[in-house]
């Protein structure tokens, strides 16, 4: 089973009875202590648990924002999974918007060599790598104004005025959370509002979020999950969460996790 799937289980379970212990966990999913008690520390440090002897409980700070630098570390094969996907969607010469975030992050080294784009972004940490990629294509970059959270984001009225004058064929979209009847959050109220205006100026709507998002809910809701045109995520979701974003997405694509395989479409 692979990590992204185990953090699903977990978190199924956690929410399900408000607590975990370690050794029922590796009884249940057939591995190591030690590969449990990281799979709750990889949890915690997303904000989605409280460690606590012999196991973990589910957290109730819905306000909890991690900085860029350690969100970076998290899910690394579902990120560079769900980037590869996302960059196939891309017309060259067309103009797309790339929200703050790890996953985006992540799709910007790809955005950075495909030719002609004007990229439109909230985010530093994405406009300093598609800036400094060798071999970026020739791109226009515009990053908006704005007051920086720690997740790398630029939010605020700046922000948001300036992307209400703008006007973008693709927007792609991070999130903290997706939930069923929450939609897709965040931990910080400004930037769910920045990330409105995102979505006010792009015709077309990707959200890129990795499946250890679903069932997490932020402070902050920026849209239904209606709002997604297309959202691209992992093979580590469950069955019934597939189940229930297909019903309410645009369109669901899972890129396949394998060492072996570039990511696939499986659903």
């Amino acid at each position: 089973m692979l990590a992204s799937q185990r953090h699903t289980t977990i978190m199924d379970e956690i929410r399900r009875t408000g607590a975990v212990r370690v050794q029922d966990l590796t009884a249940q999913l057939g591995v190591s202590d030690m590969t449990i008690r990281r799979d709750l520390e990889q949890l915690a440090e997303r904000g989605l648990v409280h460690k606590v002897h012999g196991g973990a409980v589910l957290t109730l700070n819905s306000s909890v924002e991690l900085g860029f630098e350690t969100k970076a570390k998290l899910q690394l094969p579902s990120k560079s999974a769900i980037a590869q996907m996302a960059a196939t969607l891309i017309r060259p010469g067309s103009a797309i918007a790339l929200s703050a975030g790890t996953t985006t992050w992540n799709l910007a080294s790809l955005v950075a060599k495909i030719p002609g784009l004007t990229i439109v972004t909230n985010s530093t940490t994405v406009a300093d790598l598609i800036a400094n990629t060798p071999g970026a294509g020739d791109q226009t970059l515009i990053l908006t104004g704005g007051v920086r959270t720690p997740s790398a984001a630029l939010v605020g009225p700046v922000a948001d005025l300036s992307l209400r004058s703008l006007h973008v064929d693709q927007l792609f979209l991070g999130a903290h959370g997706m939930h069923p009847t929450a939609g897709f959050t965040t931990p910080n109220l400004a930037e769910a509002e920045t990330n409105r205006a995102l979505i006010e100026c792009a015709s077309q709507v990707v959200v890129c979020a990795d499946s250890t998002k679903w069932g997490s809910v932020g402070l902050a809701s920026f849209g239904a999950l209606s709002t997604a045109h297309v959202l691209i995520t992992d093979d580590g979701l469950s069955d019934d969460a597939a189940s229930l974003l297909r019903e309410k997405v645009g369109k669901l694509r899972m890129a396949k996790l394998s060492h072996e395989d570039s990511p696939t479409i499986v659903g």
